[in-house]
């Protein structure tokens, strides 16, 4: 059976990326440049398309383009052992994310809160928290703390 090949553009869009996107990835590595047959165009063959859907879904879970680029170095799938390692080293990056992202939340919830209630008064309780943070202006000592609590 004959095997399947590809221009640029329909690599493109059989990976379901950009032809930017196909030479961007060359260029850092990530998929191999092909050879021009002949002077003619160069062409792609499925295992590339594989390659970039690996790509992108590996993006997908938050690993950088250098690290999808030491998954790839253990793509024959005997390195399960370094795979994981990276994986629940990502893991550990994403829940430090989440601890993060539920502290902001919580003191927005707050600042929004006081703005809501704070329908008389001259001075915005949000822009005063963020004003004092930067030590432009003054601050409730509640949303100062707030701020603090959120940004360590």
């Amino acid at each position: 059976m004959p095997v399947q090949e590809f221009t640029i553009g329909a690599f493109a869009a059989s990976a379901g990326v950009s032809v930017e996107t196909i030479r961007f990835y060359q260029r850092r590595g990530l998929i191999r440049e092909p050879s021009r047959a002949f002077g003619r165009i160069r062409r792609y063959h499925a295992d590339d398309v594989s390659r970039v859907r690996f790509v992108k879904s590996a993006q997908g879970l938050g690993f950088s383009l250098d690290e999808i680029a030491g998954l790839l170095r253990l793509e024959d799938g005997t390195h399960c052992d370094e795979a994981r390692a990276a994986a629940e080293e990502k893991l550990v990056g994403v829940r430090t994310k989440l601890v993060d992202l539920q502290r902001i939340e919580a003191v927005l919830g707050e600042l929004v809160e006081e703005c809501c209630a704070a329908t008389g008064n001259v001075r915005c309780p949000l822009i005063d928290a963020l004003q004092h943070e930067r030590g432009d202006g003054p601050q409730t000592p509640t949303s100062t703390r707030r701020l603090g609590r959120a940004a360590g």
